[in-house]
């Protein structure tokens, strides 16, 4: 006993060429923008749970960056009233104080020009623009891509 498979003109349940046969185009083009409408979905909703994780690390590093910029600015405080106080030895308060916030204000200045200059280097998304860009040629058969 044979196999159905194995029958001429019988083709295998998984066989392309015998669904196309049967199925006409409009059969097929509804098949394949039901696929193509599922997939975006289904890539839509993993971004979106992508995002959602990442959000949630990302949130939550933030939240012990900041915890650390508060622990760092205290003990800036405290690091800079020590050296005001060590100062004060040699010379007056008032001067050890004035010494140290000048150079608290030369750090600051620096970090705000450097700041500055990264900031206006910043392009944005070139790459993504350019390949959105190429998306709609792309849709349309018959016509040259770029």
């Amino acid at each position: 006993m044979s196999d159905y498979r194995e029958s001429p003109g019988f083709p295998a349940p998984d066989d392309p060429g015998a669904r196309a046969a049967d199925n006409s185009l409009g059969d097929l083009f509804r098949e394949l923008t039901e696929d193509v409408s599922t997939l975006m979905r289904q890539e839509v909703q993993l971004a979106k749970a992508e995002i959602q994780q990442s959000a949630k690390t990302a949130g939550k590093g933030v939240g012990l960056l900041a915890g650390a910029g508060v622990a760092g600015h205290f003990a800036l405080g405290f690091l800079s009233l020590a050296i005001a106080v060590a100062l004060s030895v040699w010379i007056g308060l008032g001067w050890a104080s004035l010494i140290v916030a000048v150079i608290w204000a030369i750090i600051g200045a620096v970090l705000a020009s450097r700041g500055k200059k990264q900031l206006e280097s910043v392009r944005g998304m070139p790459q993504t623009a350019a390949t959105v860009k190429e998306i709609p040629p792309t849709l349309k058969p018959g016509e040259e891509t770029p």
